[in-house]
């Protein structure tokens, strides 16, 4: 054996201890999840990057092979966008959420449980696990209601309601459907798509869709994927862990602004209503939801008692 096959010996004996070690360290996270149930906000730079897609997919699988229950609820705001535009359909925003005609709502749902939610359900198989594509309307899981907002006219004072269209806000969960695939090696893949009380179709932010199904199914984790590293203070620096009073002391005083705010408040709201904890992490990041889960430090910003 020559001296550079004695170095590569010795190079692959040590990515093996390194791989047994970081093995060995998870073990007591993949016991404390074990059965649990995981919710999974996916969207943003994560679900655009084909690498990022590629681990993603992995890290799902490899938790719920290792006893978990993922379900994934992903967004597509830019790819319904993308199709608005070739088709030449005008859209407007109030308050960062998209107003939703007929023809809007009637994209929304093809670009979303189309072409997003089967991709990633493909994604998925592809690595070896057993995705299935859902939304809102299958086996009624989600009964939606209109999304009401209200603004103050600057020059009367007075609160006038806003016409959203078809942007919807979950009213009740199915959670007993989704509890079917709790003891199957399916993972549910949930595009955020809602129906109305009378049939119409409503378009659901993926956040809040995420927060009402882990309220619904008294999950442990509520992770929502962004496009940021997490909930910065003052300073610009990462905070690893808050509670939902420093949290909301935290927006009040400004610290958290912008489209953070609607993110906490979905966090806040899903622990008040008995999720385990929730954590906004970096979706930038390679195996973010590993890092989460499996090491002591996780990977983004705890919102929650105490770990």
């Amino acid at each position: 054996m020559t001296e550079q096959e004695k170095l590569d010996k010795q190079e692959q004996k040590a990515r093996y201890l390194r791989k047994a070690k970081t093995l060995s360290e998870a073990l007591p996270y993949m016991r404390r999840y074990a059965g649990q149930t995981i919710v999974i906000k996916y969207g943003g730079h994560a679900m655009g990057d084909d690498d990022l897609s590629h681990s993603f997919a992995h890290d799902v699988v490899l938790m719920k092979q290792v006893g978990m229950n993922p379900v994934v609820v992903h967004g597509g705001g830019p790819q319904i966008g993308r199709m608005l535009e070739a088709l030449q359909i005008k859209s407007s925003f109030i308050d960062g959420l998209r107003v939703t005609d007929k023809d809007t709502i009637g994209i929304a749902e093809m670009v979303l449980s189309g072409s997003i939610n089967k991709g990633i359900v493909a994604s998925i198989n592809n690595v070896g696990g057993q995705a299935v594509g859902l939304s809102g309307k299958d086996s009624n899981l989600v009964i939606a209601e209109p999304l009401r907002r209200t603004r103050k006219d600057p020059d009367s004072n007075i609160e006038q309601v806003l016409d959203l269209g078809f942007v919807g806000y979950p009213k009740k969960v199915n959670a007993d459907f989704l509890r079917m695939f709790e003891e199957s090696s399916v993972i549910p893949v949930i595009a955020p798509i809602g129906l109305g009380e009378n049939g119409e179709t409503y378009n659901i932010n993926a956040d809040t869709m995420a927060g009402a199904i882990a309220e619904a199914l008294g999950a442990t984790r509520l992770l929502l994927l962004t496009d940021v590293e997490g909930v910065l203070d003052a300073n610009g620096e990462l905070i690893s862990e808050m509670t939902e009073e420093k949290a909301r002391a935290m927006i009040a005083d400004g610290t958290i602004s912008g489209g953070m705010i609607p993110k906490i408040d979905t966090c806040i709201h899903a622990v008040d209503h008995g999720v385990g904890a929730a954590v906004i992490i970096d979706g930038r990041v390679k195996h973010a939801l590993l890092l989460e889960l499996f090491t002591e430090h996780g990977a983004g910003s705890f919102i929650g008692h105490a770990k």
